[in-house]
C-alpha cells in the first residue's frame, strides 16, 4: 500500500505524524512525506520527504494576513480567536499547498493519505484521487472544527480542483487523553519524532534538588521566547535546578544564577523521566511530552492555540497556566513540591500509556483500502 502524509510545512506539525507513518513504513509499505520548511527535518526519522511549500516563510504569511484582519489578528495574539485566527492562516497556507500536493499524488498514486487537521490540502488530494483520507490529530483541538475552519476559506481552491466540499474523512485518529480533551476517532497513544540529538548523562538521571527543565517554541514570533526569561528573574530563590532548553542567544549569554544551565537541542521527552517539572510556552507538543512523561508543567497562556492548551492542562489538574508577568518564586516552588500536581499528572500519563500503540492501528489503516 502506498501512504502520502501530508503536514503543514512546521516542525511541531510534522513530528507528531512520523510514528504512524514509521509504523506504516516498518509494516513493508511505501509512505511519502509531504511537507516543506524546517519540517523537512523529519526525514532524519529515515522516512521518504517530499517539498510540496519551497520557499516556505510561515511569519510572512502570518504577518501579511494578519495586517489585513486586525481584528482578528488582536484575538489571535491574545490566544482568544479559537479556530478562526486558524482558519484565516491555514486557509490560506492550504491553498498554496493544494495544488503541489495534488500533483503529487497525481503522479504518485498513493491508496491512502494521512493529514493532519492544519493539512487539508492532504483531504484534497484524497478527494481527487477517489482514496480513503484519515485526519490523524496532532493539537488539542477537536480535528473537525479545524478542518471547517479551514476549510471554509478555501472555496476557490475547492472549485479549482472540482469539488463544492469535502466530505468526512474515512477514518480519524485521536491522541489526546479523554480526561483532558476528548476528540473524535480511533485512539493512539502520543509520540513524536525528536529531531535528533543526544541527552547528556547528566539529564538522564535525577540530581541532587528537583529538576526543572525550561524550554521555548519552535516558532519565532509574538511569546517564541515563552516564560525563560521570568524563571531565570526568580530561580535563585526557588530550592532547584532549572535547565534552559534552546535558550536564545541573549539569554544563552547573560549571567546566571547558580541553579540555572543551559543546554541545546535535547530530545525533551528523554530528558523528563528525570525531571521533576517541565516550564513551557504552551505549545501542543510540549504538553502532550509532560503528560505523556507524568510530569507536572507550567504552560503559559499565550498567543493561538497556547491559551487553550494551558487551559486544558490546569482544569485537569496536571499542571498551572500562569502568564510570564506572573510567575513567581511560589509559583516554581509549588510545580516541583505540590502533590495534588504530581498525582494528576501520573493519573493522565497512566491514561495515554493505556491507548494503543502506533503500530496498533497499521491493520485499520489497511483495512480502509
Amino acid at each position: 500500500m502506498r501512504v502520502l502524509v501530508v503536514s503543514a510545512p512546521l516542525v511541531g506539525h510534522v513530528f507528531p505524524m512520523a510514528p504512524l507513518a514509521v509504523a506504516l513504513r516498518d509494516a513493508g509499505h511505501d509512505v511519502l512525506v509531504a511537507t516543506g520548511g524546517e519540517a523537512m527535518s523529519v526525514a532524519g526519522s529515515g522516512l521518504a520527504v517530499r517539498d510540496v511549500a519551497p520557499g516556505f516563510d510561515f511569519g510572512r504569511i502570518a504577518r501579511g494576513l494578519l495586517l489585513r484582519h486586525p481584528l482578528v489578528a488582536r484575538a489571535e495574539l491574545a490566544g482568544t480567536a479559537g479556530t478562526r485566527g486558524a482558519g484565516l492562516l491555514f486557509g490560506a497556507l492550504n491553498d498554496r499547498l493544494a495544488d503541489p500536493v495534488v500533483a503529487l499524488a497525481a503522479d504518485w498514486r498513493p491508496d491512502l493519505v494521512l493529514h493532519e487537521p492544519f493539512a487539508v490540502a492532504g483531504a484534497v488530494a484524497a478527494a481527487r484521487l477517489g482514496v480513503p483520507a484519515v485526519r490523524q490529530e496532532n493539537a488539542l483541538f477537536d480535528g473537525r472544527e479545524l478542518v471547517r475552519a479551514t476549510t471554509a476559506r478555501m472555496a476557490g481552491t475547492l472549485r479549482r480542483h472540482g469539488l463544492t466540499e469535502l466530505h468526512p474523512p474515512a477514518a480519524a485518529v485521536a491522541v489526546a487523553p479523554p480526561s483532558v480533551l476528548r476528540q473524535d476517532g480511533w485512539p493512539m497513544r502520543y509520540g513524536s519524532y525528536l529531531g535528533g540529538g543526544e541527552l547528556p548523562a547528566w539529564l538522564a538521571e535525577p540530581g541532587d534538588r528537583p529538576r526543572v527543565l525550561v524550554s521555548r517554541s519552535t516558532l519565532t514570533g509574538p511569546g517564541g521566547g515563552g516564560p525563560m526569561s521570568a524563571v531565570v528573574a526568580v530561580a535563585g530563590q526557588v530550592d532547584a535546578e532549572f535547565v534552559l532548553v534552546r535558550p536564545d542567544r541573549r539569554l544563552a549569554g547573560a549571567t546566571l544564577p547558580g541553579n540555572v544551565r543551559t543546554i541545546g537541542w535535547i530530545p525533551l521527552p528523554a530528558a523528563l523521566p528525570a525531571s521533576a517539572a517541565l516550564v513551557h510556552h504552551g505549545g501542543a507538543g510540549s504538553i502532550y511530552h509532560a503528560l505523556a512523561a507524568g510530569v507536572p508543567q507550567l504552560a503559559t497562556p499565550g498567543p493561538g492555540d497556547r491559551r487553550q492548551n494551558a487551559d486544558l492542562v490546569a482544569r485537569r489538574g496536571a499542571g498551572l497556566a500562569v502568564r510570564p508577568r506572573d510567575i513567581t518564586a511560589e509559583t516554581l516552588t509549588r510545580l516541583v513540591t505540590d502533590p495534588a500536581l504530581r498525582t494528576a499528572a501520573r493519573e493522565v500519563a497512566d491514561e495515554i500509556a493505556a491507548m494503543p500503540a502506533a503500530s496498533e492501528l497499521v491493520s485499520r489503516l489497511e483495512a480502509l483500502r
